[in-house]
Parts: structure tokens; C-alpha cells; sequence
């Protein structure tokens, strides 16, 4: 027998008539709490749209400011990370002429899939989709959708260490980040959001998609968002995680399989598209962009591992699984300690423009 889902199905059922419990009191009290919809940007094809958002309740967090002290960040994030789902939500999205009702799940997310009768325009990138809330009644939310047209290769990239510091093998201090920090006052590795608007315009004007795939939770998802904006780093369709108690696991303990579905969904979503796959050696990004360089051949061009566990083991695995790659006659896989390395490379290849490579040296340069 397996304990470790025998307890989970019994914590997740547990959380699930706690909060059947508390939301039944509400309703005696006569408490109307606001319903509202959190919309995730989301991506798609000239024949298929995959729309997701979440429906809550209560009003949606304050806003945080760079001088908010640290019990204030802590405040916040408390609101944020403790969030009141809707199961079961019945929700109404559209886009166009094409419109279809979708359930949310016991976490209150909504997946929906719209069959497009024609190609979006194919003159911008970003397309919006409603999501509107029947039941209970609640508010509507804008879905942006990315829909590329014609693009020379996609960017996945990881999040956690890879874009921001977070200090993820660490949970202490992971914890400091997410607690007593807040967006204004985390930062980016240096050269970050000049490589990535590099990537992003390719070396030939073209618009490259950008996908973000990451093990954070759902709730950092405006956080995330924003920190995105705050450092002009393109924005791109997220696949995050819910760290709410499941019947299959107590803790989410795992990133392998998570980061693997996501990453082939996208590669089947655009099964013409080769992608640049970028993550950092803390966890098990080199080794899960291995398993998707072996299950897709030829569908991704390259590699970057940012260097933040440095301990010989773990520089020597990853350097005996690029060697690996390079025998099979694989895609590169670089193992680098700054963003300026990765785009050197990138200029090598032909991936971003050599103007673009000084941009990159000057932006780590006073970043730093």
C-alpha cells in the first residue's frame, strides 16, 4: 500500500469539507462574499486556444510599494498565498464568435480548449479572451493569449533561480524571499531582461514566443506577472503549480513531472516549432531538459543551465550529461555563471543579433 497517498486522499478530503464547512457558514451569516476571476495569460495555435484562470473569493490583494517594511510584505503574502477557492465554478469564455462553458476544478482553476473557425489576426502576438463567472455569479476577467505567427524558435524558461533569485534549494531562505520581500525589492540576475527581449526579436525582427514553466505556486502568479513588467522582460504564458493539498501528494514535493507535461504541451501545441530551453542547475532542469531533448529529437536547438549549485558533484553531473547529449549528437547544453556567457553563445548561433550582445553586456554591467 502506498501510505504517502493514502494520507494525501485523506488531507485532501479533509481540506475539501473544511472548506465546504466554512463556506456553508458564510452563506448562514449571510455573508456575500465577492467572486472573482484571476485570468492566467495562456497560448494557442490558428486552430485551438487553451484559455486558463482561476475563480476566487474576496477581493484581490493589496498592491505592494518599494518602502512597505517587512511585517507589511509579510501581511501580503499571507493574503496571497492563503487564498479562498471556488470549486466547481461554472465559468463562460470567449473569444471571437466562439464561446464555450468550462467547470473549475477542486482549486477553483478553469481549463478551456476553443476550436478557432479561422486564424487569429496574424499581426500582434497577444489575442484576449473573456472569462466570464455564471456560478456562483461573479465578475469578468481579459485571458491574453499568445498566438505566434511565424516565429523563428520559442523560449521555455524556468523562473525560480533561472530569472529571479530565489534561493530554491533552500527552503529557509526561499522563505525570506517570498516572505519578507516583495516585488519591488526582489531582483533579476543581471543581463536577464536584455537577453530575453534578445531572444524575443530574434536576429531577424521576428516575435519569438516566450513560455514560462517554473515549480511556484499558482498564487505567486500576479507577483510573478508583475515582476516580469517591472524588469521589461517579455511576457509569456506561465505553467505554475498548486501547492493546495491533493489526493495525490501532501506536499508538492516533485517538479519532474510537472515541468515535463507542461513542457510537452507546448511542444505539441506547435509541433513545426523548435525551442531554446533555459533553466539553472539547483534542481533537476538539466536533467528534465535531457528527457525532453531524448522524447522530441530535433526539436529543440539549445541549452542554458545557470550555474547556482556549485558543489563539484553537481557542476560534474551536468557536464557528464552535456557530454552525453554532444556523443548522441544532441543539442548543446552550456553550463554558464552569467546571462553575458549564454549570450555570447546565442550570438554564435545565429539566435540573437550581435548589437543585441552588447545591449546584454551593458544591461549586466549596471544591473550588477
Amino acid at each position: 500500500m502506498n501510505w504517502e497517498r493514502v494520507v494525501a486522499r485523506i488531507a485532501a478530503r479533509v481540506e475539501d469539507r473544511i472548506d465546504r464547512t466554512r463556506h456553508r457558514l458564510a452563506r448562514r451569516r449571510g455573508i456575500e462574499r465577492p467572486v472573482r476571476v484571476v485570468p492566467y495569460r495562456s497560448y494557442g495555435n490558428g486552430t485551438r486556444l487553451r484559455v486558463r484562470g482561476r475563480v476566487l473569493y474576496g477581493e484581490a490583494p493589496p498592491a505592494s510599494a518599494p518602502e512597505d517594511r517587512w511585517w507589511r510584505n509579510v501581511a501580503n503574502a499571507y493574503r496571497m498565498l492563503e487564498s479562498d477557492e471556488v470549486p466547481h465554478a461554472r465559468a463562460r469564455v470567449r473569444f471571437g464568435g466562439v464561446e464555450v462553458e468550462a467547470t473549475a476544478d477542486e482549486e477553483g482553476h478553469i481549463h478551456a480548449d476553443l476550436e478557432l473557425p479561422a486564424p487569429p489576426d496574424p499581426g500582434r502576438l497577444w489575442h484576449e479572451a473573456r472569462i466570464e463567472v455564471v456560478e456562483p455569479r461573479g465578475d469578468t476577467g481579459s485571458a491574453m493569449v499568445a498566438v505566434p505567427h511565424r516565429p523563428r524558435f520559442g523560449v521555455i524558461s524556468d523562473l525560480d533561480d533561472t530569472v529571479l533569485k530565489t534561493n530554491a534549494t533552500s527552503l529557509l531562505r526561499m522563505a525570506r524571499e517570498v516572505l519578507f520581500r516583495n516585488v519591488h525589492t526582489r531582483i533579476p540576475f543581471p543581463g536577464v531582461g536584455a537577453f530575453y527581449r534578445a531572444l524575443h526579436t530574434g536576429a531577424g525582427g521576428e516575435v519569438n514566443p516566450l513560455f514560462y514553466v517554473s515549480s511556484s505556486p499558482w498564487n505567486l502568479y500576479g507577483v510573478l506577472s508583475e515582476f516580469l513588467h517591472l524588469h521589461e522582460i517579455p511576457a509569456g504564458p506561465m505553467e505554475l503549480r498548486d501547492w493546495g493539498l491533493s489526493a495525490r501528494e501532501v506536499l508538492p514535493t516533485g517538479h519532474r513531472a510537472h515541468k515535463r507535461v507542461a513542457i510537452d504541451r507546448i511542444l505539441e501545441t506547435y509541433p513545426e516549432l523548435p525551442f531554446i530551453l533555459v533553466g539553472d542547475s539547483g534542481q533537476e532542469d538539466p536533467e528534465i531538459y535531457g528527457d525532453v531533448v531524448r522524447a522530441h529529437p530535433g526539436r529543440v536547438l539549445g541549452i542554458y543551465i545557470r550555474s547556482v549549485r556549485r558543489t563539484p558533484e553537481r557542476v560534474r553531473a551536468i557536464d557528464e550529461l552535456a557530454a552525453t547529449l554532444a556523443q548522441d549528437r544532441h543539442p548543446d547544453l552550456v553550463l554558464v555563471d552569467d546571462t553575458l556567457e549564454a549570450a555570447r553563445h546565442a550570438v554564435e548561433r545565429g539566435w540573437i543579433a550581435p548589437a543585441d550582445l552588447e545591449a546584454v553586456a551593458r544591461s549586466r554591467d549596471a544591473e550588477r
